[in-house]
């Protein structure tokens, strides 16, 4: 017995001196690595592809009809659903991230997808014998979507990476540039690059941004010895299945009366970090099943068998996103509202004056007022709404979180009715001035779109960034990233949504065809403005019933 005390010691001691050594490496290595130098340059690969990836999707619906000869329904969706694509690669990315490459392989590996990407599609825009074919143009377009999109969970966790964990002051000043990365890259696709497309050619105004994602390649490979990389450390859907799995396994079993039998570890293994506790709640009950301890658990060896037997932390893990599921689903109706920016608000842009002065202003340059209102609002919100809201409701940010999502959608029903009667003023325009049956624009400025975007804008301010606050405060602290890329899922969904949408109408009613000046796109906005209203309700229902959890 003596001799093995003294093995253990001895290899404990043998530990800590060589974790001390590494501890001393580790020190060195972060001297040299890391901080803002590192950040910078992943900062610039974020605004090299916003810019890139924004100046195709801000006038795709307008290359699509224009130079596809595709018709107003086929052009939007066809929009819509590559915008969607673009909004679900993250889930890709964010998997393969965190269970085999790690953040750095995954970035470089999809920014060389999204190059191959742009250089084919602008190839297509350019060759007589690739431009109208459908085939080319459609793959190097979803090699964009697919390579750009998955890079985004990835850039902001790496960057965040670059700092220590305690530096939290660091980080956050880090999201804000990252943040202000992507909305400069925004609006200087909706300005230059597309005022670029319609005034000098799609060859020129496609090549631009196909050198910036080879930019951001080349800038991501030269700041390669000064980052700080990661390991990935596997993914979170493995340990949900399991709990599903046991407890599946265990349906006929009843549950013990004292929840102090069910299984709780704390250890390496579970999903959650060792100095984690989790309340044990009654929803969802069949789960904890998962918990319940039998001889079958264990390997002759002792060894536990995860899929057979699970911790309760894991467990509530799993309780935990199936309680956010109600709230994800029912605000992807914002999503569907957003996706209509680069659609059919543009659509309605182009069949409006579009001159101001001697400019003739781009309908997808009209998505720059939204930009611009997120920008002003949220300083607003932050330093005139929140203090108010706070004096008159006495709880710390002056609203909950799904107060706050609640407003957002609400400001974005009151978007669509402001498009329907925009709408409905143009074709009374078009009837009055005899345009009815010509597909021309009508004498209507298309300044008039504005307060759509406008009220979309400070919807997002509520309601998506609102939600980002959400999942960010309630999601597991393990499974945070994977509860972001399910926020970012909902503009895929939402944009899916509207492209579905907008077939069943075009084919049951007809209110969208080729010549707008002959249909009735008021009634659609009004559609989704009731669409909108029900959704509403169903959300304030869900957020009624929900339950934050304790801090």
């Amino acid at each position: 017995m003596a001799s093995a005390e003294e093995a253990r010691i001895s290899l404990l001691v043998a530990e800590e001196n060589h974790n001390e050594e590494i501890g001393t490496s580790t020190s060195v290595l972060k001297q040299q690595t890391g901080g803002w130098k590192a950040s910078s340059l992943i900062l610039f690969t974020e605004l090299c592809l916003s810019i890139a990836i924004f100046g195709i999707l801000k006038n795709l619906v307008v290359y699509l009809k224009t130079e596809l000869l595709e018709d107003n329904v086929t052009a939007a969706a066809h929009a819509s659903t590559w915008s969607g694509t673009y909004f679900f690669a993250p889930l890709i990315g964010a998997y393969l991230s965190d269970s085999y490459w790690g953040n750095y392989l995954t970035i470089m590996g999809f920014c060389i997808i999204n190059f191959a990407g742009m250089v084919a599609f602008t190839l297509s825009t350019t060759l007589s014998i690739l431009k109208y074919s459908p085939f080319f143009t459609f793959l190097g377009l979803y090699m964009i979507s697919i390579g750009s999109g998955s890079t985004q969970p990835c850039l902001s966790a790496f960057g965040a990476d670059q700092f220590a964990t305690t530096d939290r002051k660091a980080k956050a000043s880090f999201f804000s540039w990252y943040y202000l990365s992507m909305k400069i890259g925004l609006v200087f696709s909706s300005i230059v690059i597309v005022w670029i497309q319609d005034n000098y050619g799609w060859t020129i105004g496609f090549s631009i941004p196909t050198v910036l994602s080879g930019a951001a390649c080349v800038d991501l490979m030269a700041g390669s010895r000064y980052y700080r990389y990661c390991k990935p450390s596997g993914s979170p859907f493995t340990k949900l299945f399991q709990v599903i799995v046991a407890a599946s396994r265990k349906y006929k079993l009843n549950l013990p009366e004292d929840d102090s039998l069910l299984y709780q570890a704390n250890g390496k293994s579970t999903i959650v970090q060792e100095n984690q506790s989790s309340e044990h709640t009654p929803e969802f009950s069949f789960l904890d099943k998962a918990a319940i301890v039998t001889p079958s658990d264990f390997s002759r060896s002792g060894v536990l068998n995860p899929w057979r037997l699970c911790t309760m932390l894991q467990v509530e893990e799993l309780k935990s996103i199936l309680r956010l599921i109600p709230i994800w689903a029912t605000v992807i109706f914002f999503g569907s509202v957003l996706s209509q920016e680069t659609s059919i608000f543009v659509e309605q842009g182009m069949v409006m004056d579009r001159h101001f002065g001697s400019l003739n202003i781009p309908a997808a340059s009209l998505s720059t007022f939204n930009v611009l209102a997120v920008v002003v609002f949220v300083p607003i919100y932050d330093k005139i709404i929140v203090p108010v809201a706070h004096k008159i409701t006495k709880t710390e940010g002056g609203m909950s979180h799904l107060q706050r999502a609640g407003i957002g959608l609400l400001f974005s029903i009151l978007a669509m009715l402001s498009a329907a009667l925009v709408e409905r003023k143009r074709l009374q325009i078009a009837k009055d001035e005899g345009l009815m049956h010509q597909n021309v624009a009508v004498p209507m400025n298309i300044f008039w779109q504005i307060p759509q975007y406008v009220l979309v804008g400070i919807g997002e301010v509520f309601n998506q960034i609102g939600m980002l606050d959400f999942f960010y405060d309630q999601a597991p602290d393990s499974m945070r990233s994977l509860c972001l890329a399910l926020a970012l899922l909902t503009m895929s969904l939402g944009s899916y949504i509207t492209s579905f949408i907008l077939t069943i109408v075009h084919w049951v009613t007809g209110w969208i065809p080729e010549n707008l000046n002959e249909g009735h796109l008021d009634r659609f906005f009004l559609l989704f403005a009731g669409l909108g209203l029900f959704n509403l309700v169903v959300f304030a229902y869900c957020a009624s019933r929900y339950r934050y959890k304790k801090k």
